[in-house]
């Protein structure tokens, strides 16, 4: 099995990239949505953790944006306790999908939390500045703060474009990324 692990900034379009390779893809941002929804346990272990910020069930988005704003280290709380059960459920879908010829990893942190493999293809994923903008104030419930917290754990994008193996200019055209998939899917077939 080969495994392709998405790299790029906040917004580049790594998912909707991902999404374009006709191959199973792993979405942490929505198994961490699925947790948030769905997992009482989650919700009790945030609740312990954050008895400020986290009062509903399933979880409202808004609160951890609150929870997060409102102290440096509740990140990291948050983290602790979504990225065990996120390892899991990718435990589970490597398994489930061993026989495939290829997977897609979009983990926004694969690097940083060394969730890759050796001999994984890392892809990098470049928008302009202006696409990515765009893009970000479409997102509901997009908060500034917020992104700039997030940015502030991630590794140097020229780092993760140096350790990728390919990259992808996306303009968010269908046709020309599905063409840069299919040159890079030959490439990693040979």
């Amino acid at each position: 099995m080969i495994r392709i692990g998405i790299l790029g900034d906040i917004g580049a379009g790594k998912s909707f990239i991902a999404k374009k390779f006709s191959y199973p893809v792993f979405n942490a941002d929505e198994e961490v949505n699925k947790l948030y929804k769905t997992d009482r346990k989650i919700y009790h272990k945030l609740k312990k953790t954050l008895p400020n910020y986290i009062n509903t069930f399933p979880i409202k988005k808004s609160e951890i944006i609150e929870a997060i704003l409102a102290n440096k280290t509740n990140l990291n709380k948050i983290i602790k306790i979504i990225h065990f059960e996120i390892r899991k459920k990718l435990n589970f879908f490597i398994k489930k999908n061993k026989k495939k010829k290829i997977i897609v990893l979009d983990i926004p942190l694969l690097l940083e939390n060394k969730i890759n493999k050796k001999n994984d293809k890392l892809i990098f994923i470049e928008a302009t500045k202006i696409n990515i903008q765009k893009k970000l104030k479409k997102r509901k419930n997009f908060n500034q703060k917020i992104y700039f917290k997030f940015k502030a754990i991630q590794l140097p994008l020229d780092f993760k474009k140096r350790k990728s193996h390919f990259v992808i200019k996306n303009n968010f055209k269908v046709k020309s990324v599905k063409k840069d998939i299919n040159n890079i899917i030959k490439k990693i077939l040979k």
